[in-house]
């Protein structure tokens, strides 16, 4: 069977426990339902399934027979009824060319992934770096196609310079640029009076942090405000401490508190982790140090 073929009948198994069987999922089309209840007369739709449900100990191998006959009439009656349909109705788009099949190439969006994930038989061709479906999926991609269009046209580079253009023009893009700065400096505002411990990672609402030393620095009430808001300054005065973040190893030996944070934690700018904070924190570190890892042995 070919790759389509297996698609055809990807959902089969054996859904009831002492009731060996399997199923079986395709488009629907009136004149292989009833071929396929002719073949099937045993054959029942599982609505909890979304598929038929063949009984028996070969019904496997019994599908896979019949599939494997059906398989090319039905799809090449399908196609050929998608020409038609798109011969009556074209869509006309630059990002749409014809020919033995539908052929989509838009610039990089996710927008536009996510919608041809949800066409069926579309698929992705890496040769041509374009996405690919045949006739018989002309009416899902109509259906669809308005919301790919919209997204391609809006990912053109041209488009992705002017939005760019206009950000740096904002309030918000200054905003943010101040943010990243402060970051940079590596630097956060803890009260003198209830210092976080050294070289352990801990929370923080900047996220995990292991502080390296307390500068002693008094925190300039304007930065922490602006920057920190969620530090309290009535703990105590706020002094800045130096932090990094904390590797995969260093959240793996971290002990995880017993309760969440509480409202004194929360105020005084940096706590304990717990199990589910510390979970997540694990998880992305994890990643980060693949992506990091991958990206130096990729570089020359």
């Amino acid at each position: 069977m070919t790759d389509e073929a297996v698609e055809f009948v990807a959902k089969q198994r054996e859904p009831d426990e002492g009731a060996p069987g399997a199923t079986a999922a395709f488009p629907y089309d009136r004149m292989t339902v009833e071929r396929f209840r002719e073949a099937f007369p045993r054959a029942r739709w599982r609505e909890d399934l979304g598929a038929w449900f063949v009984p028996g100990a070969r019904a496997e191998r019994r599908l896979s027979a019949w599939m494997s006959r059906e398989w090319s009439g039905v799809l090449a009656y399908a196609d050929q009824r998608g020409r038609d349909a798109f011969t009556f109705e074209p869509i006309t788009s630059p990002y749409l060319e014809v020919g033995d099949d539908l052929v989509v190439r838009t610039p990089y969006s996710r927008a536009v992934i996510a919608e041809l994930r949800g066409v069926p038989w579309a698929r992705w061709d890496p040769a041509a770096k374009a996405w690919r479906a045949p006739f018989r999926s002309i009416e899902e991609l109509r259906r669809r196609w308005p919301a790919i269009e919209s997204a391609a046209r809006l990912a053109e580079p041209e488009e992705r310079r002017k939005r760019q253009e206009s950000r740096k023009d904002s309030p918000e893009h200054a905003e943010r640029r101040a943010e990243a700065a402060e970051r940079r400096r590596s630097r956060y505002p803890v009260p003198d009076d209830a210092l976080p411990p050294l070289d352990r990672a801990v929370m923080t609402h900047a996220g995990p942090m292991v502080f390296e030393a307390i500068t002693g620095e008094v925190a300039e009430p304007a930065v922490t405000s602006r920057f920190y808001p969620q530090v309290a300054s009535g703990l105590g005065t706020l002094i800045w401490a130096a932090w990094r973040r904390p590797s995969h190893a260093e959240l793996v030996q971290t002990w995880p508190a017993r309760m969440p944070p509480g409202p004194a934690d929360l105020a005084r700018g940096w706590w304990q982790p717990p199990i589910e904070t510390l979970r997540e924190e694990r998880r992305r570190a994890a990643s980060n140090e693949r992506a990091q890892s991958t990206r130096r042995s990729k570089a020359p």
